[in-house]
């Protein structure tokens, strides 16, 4: 049984793919036969044979009479009345009047229309069809020294797979043996290439622009994130929303208020030609088909910019939103822990401690672990291969490095100590943070602390939801009340719901959809009966044939969530191009249907004009594949990467501000040598490496992004902070030349010295997470190697 709906599937995919590639030729042929039928007759006409004019022009109509009857039988099979009557009214008016010119060229108008409508959706579907059509369908596999293609289908897990130039990768996996360089543009829509380093994961569906790379398969071609994005493309398309719906709406007064017009004009003048004329004007055939194709045009859009729209109604849903729900881990946050701060003990170095962490950690498979490892790679520390490794489940590992034992995970709080260490507790315990402790020859050395951060795009992006319409948003999450309170105050949410199960989730979700639209945001298995509840489910990244994604009516193919924004805006657009092209398109053809009715307008001339303004609204449809310029912030690709550069400099900048803290807690014990060498440290930081940071971002980066950004205002704020850093930073730079000529700290400096390291501390922190929500979020995440730092 199986077997034999695998094989009818195949037939009816099959016999769908003939159909849609037989289309195009037979609207091209109806096109060719009505055109040369009016081209004929006009030659007729010309030479004088008028009788084989109108045979040639009865012909014309009589071929578009057939298939508009056939699309009135389609619309009344559905049970609607669609504004195709009046073409087949219009066309057998011409015909019994004897304006045989005017029925053909209704043919040429009613041919044309259906073939540009066709052909514009056609185009704006091109991306949705361009996935389709790049899926990998075979993979090299190695075996030894032999490599062999195979189906995609035959492709498991642990496979080493041979991925060549300007080839896509067939399934998710790791690079095993060298850098790969891959264009992921197909999945994030950001033009970019990105460097996997060995070990780093890459997901199938992008394309390998460097040379050759193995792979190690780490899931089947079904359940690869490519194939799951092929899965959804293959559902999205113009589905009868109720935007799309636009015509039969229409219809109920507009078919009933032509033929009132045509038949007061008959009535008023006694003549049937007036009443023709009126209907000819009046077919508004392709005219209200504008509609779906500035969906469809949507939809396409929404596809370059990483977002998977699963039909039309989704789109428009999408549109209409006023309520937006969200899950918190994944979603709002990253989703897994990252490195947040290494503490070192006094007389240690953060960076020296963290290269240390992951070099024991290389071998654990713990979250934390990977979180510890994945780090170190990013910043280019060297690792140390480990031996005489040795894990303890849910306490830690230990292993040698470079001659020393070295202990790697949890530790009882009461061995812990105070001084030092007691203040990484006291800081976890605030900042809801994990510890892993590192300990080199049983003594406690520092500290990493781990948690899962907010994601850097979520402050804007709900800035930007917020001006989209969304009116209320609300925070679902099965955390604890305390971190999910203090994410929700950093967002500015309306509401939070902590603690919650799926089944809470769902109450939740059902709730407020009886008072607005709503549209879920979720990345777990347990998120997807919530997003199956709600108005538009939105699915972040698409991970292969995940619950979530399955569940979701609009998927987010990368994980950033601002891709959540641009699809808000790209379905507001879309729906106002819909509205806009249907309203002045139906304006003008009432405009020209009481020019009709009053005798200025013949039913050939009335013909030409209603084709002319049928032509223009669907040209204006298509302008929903650029998108509403109002909301698109591009910048340049030497902006992008000046951006990407600024913010990798942030990256290894901000576990060092550390020191001008470390500088303030000595000085509060004693103003000795030990504090002033420390505060010698932290100026030195200041002076060589912070400064030149803020002066190269006031000089380069700021003056790229006037433009962009509308002017130099958007950028104003942080300069004034850019002013505050230097300020500060001359300070200490005072103090400091007063302590060396004196050759200490005098007592009378300790408080103004303490409030400029403080401050500093708090406001260069503050001003790296301001510059990444508003300027380091318009480039893809990508970080590229500081120069300088």
């Amino acid at each position: 049984m199986a077997e034999r709906t695998v094989v009818m599937h195949t037939e009816e995919t099959r016999i769908a793919r003939w159909a849609s590639q037989l289309r195009p030729i037979v609207e091209l042929a109806f096109v060719a036969l009505t055109v040369t039928a009016l081209a004929c007759g006009g030659i007729a006409w010309l030479s004088g044979s008028r009788k084989v004019a109108d045979v040639s022009w009865i012909t014309g109509t009589v071929l578009a009479v057939v298939p508009a009857v056939v699309w009135v039988g389609m619309a009344l099979r559905r049970r609607r009345l669609g504004v195709d009557v009046i073409a087949v009214l219009s066309l057998v008016g011409t015909l019994l009047v004897g304006e045989y010119l005017a029925g053909a060229l209704i043919a040429v108008m009613l041919a044309g229309g259906r073939a540009l409508d066709a052909a514009a959706s056609r185009r704006a579907s091109h991306d949705l069809r361009a996935l389709l059509e790049r899926a990998p369908r075979f993979a090299r596999r190695r075996t030894g020294t032999q490599v062999e293609v195979i189906p995609l289908s035959e492709v498991t897990v642990d496979d080493l797979l041979l991925v060549g130039p300007g080839e896509v990768v067939p399934v998710d996996g790791r690079v095993v043996d060298v850098v790969a360089v891959v264009d992921e543009s197909a999945l994030t829509g950001e033009p970019v290439q990105v460097e996997r380093g060995v070990g780093d994961p890459v997901r199938s569906g992008v394309l390998n622009v460097g040379g050759a790379f193995e792979l190690r398969a780490t899931a089947t071609a079904d359940d690869s994130t490519y194939a799951g994005i092929v899965r959804l493309a293959q559902q999205a398309g113009a589905e009868n929303a109720p935007i799309v719906r636009l015509a039969d709406r229409y219809a109920a007064w507009f078919l009933p208020l032509a033929l009132l017009i045509a038949g007061g004009a008959w009535l008023a003048s006694g003549s049937a030609v007036r009443a023709v004329a009126v209907l000819v004007v009046a077919t508004p055939c392709p005219l209200l088909l504008a509609a779906p194709v500035a969906i469809v045009s949507g939809l396409s859009r929404a596809s370059r910019a990483g977002v998977i729209v699963r039909s039309g109604g989704a789109l428009e849903n999408l549109g209409n939103a006023t309520t937006l729900v969200m899950d918190k881990t994944g979603t709002l946050t990253m989703g897994q822990p990252r490195v947040v701060d290494v503490v070192a003990a006094p007389g240690d170095e953060p960076t020296e401690l963290l290269r240390l962490a992951a070099s024991v950690d290389q071998l654990s498979p713990h979250v934390l672990a990977e979180a510890i490892v994945t780090e170190a790679l990013t910043r280019g520390l060297p690792l140390t291969v480990p031996t005489d490794v040795r894990e303890e489940p849910g306490r830690g590992v230990t292993a040698t490095v470079a001659g020393r034992r070295v202990f790697v995970g949890k530790l009882p709080v009461d061995t812990v100590g105070s001084g030092w260490a007691r203040g990484v507790i006291n800081r976890a315990q605030l900042d809801g943070a994990a510890i892993a402790w590192v300990c080199a020859e049983s003594d406690p050395v520092g500290a990493v602390l781990l948690r899962d951060p907010l994601r850097r795009n979520a402050p804007r992006t709900m800035r930007r939801l917020r001006e989209a319409g969304l009116n209320r948003l609300v925070m679902l999450t099965g955390d604890r009340a305390e971190p999910a309170r203090e994410v929700a105050t950093v967002l500015g949410l309306d509401e939070v719901y902590a603690e919650q199960s799926p089944a809470d989730k769902v109450a939740a979700i059902r709730s407020e959809r009886r008072h607005a639209v709503t549209v879920m945001v979720g990345d777990g298995i347990n998120d997807a009966p919530a997003l199956a509840a709600a108005t538009v489910g939105v699915a972040m990244g698409a991970r292969g044939a995940t619950a979530s994604s399955e569940a979701a009516d609009v998927v987010l193919t990368t994980d950033r969530l601002d891709r959540l924004a641009d699809a808000m805006d790209i379905a507001r657009w879309s729906r106002r191009i819909a509205v806009q092209s249907a309203v002045v398109g139906m304006s003008l053809s009432l405009v020209a249907m009481v020019i009709a009715a009053v005798g200025w307008l013949p039913p050939a001339a009335g013909a030409l004009l209603q084709e002319g303004i049928d032509v223009a609204v669907i040209l204006n449809a298509l302008r929903a594949l650029r998108g509403d310029p109002a909301t698109d912030v591009q910048v340049s690709a030497q902006t992008g990467q000046m951006l990407r550069r600024f913010s990798a400099e942030h990256d290894q900048l901000r576990d060092d501000l550390g020191q001008l803290r470390d500088a303030a807690d000595l000085l509060v014990t004693a103003p000795d040598a030990a504090a002033l060498e420390s505060l010698i440290t932290a100026h030195r930081l200041l002076v060589d490496r912070i400064l030149p940071h803020e002066q190269a971002e006031e000089s380069q980066l700021y003056p790229a992004l006037a433009h962009p950004l509308g002017g130099g205002e958007a950028t104003a704020t942080m300069s004034r902070t850019h002013a505050e850093i230097q300020r500060l930073t001359d300070r200490i730079s005072a103090h400091l030349s007063l302590a060396e000529t004196s050759g200490a700290i005098q007592a009378d400096q300790v408080d103004d010295l303490l409030a400029c390291l403080y401050g500093l501390y708090a406001l260069l922190r503050l001003h790296f997470v301001q510059e990444e929500e508003n300027y380091f979020t318009l480039a893809e995440d990508e970080p590229v190697a500081p120069d300088g730092i």
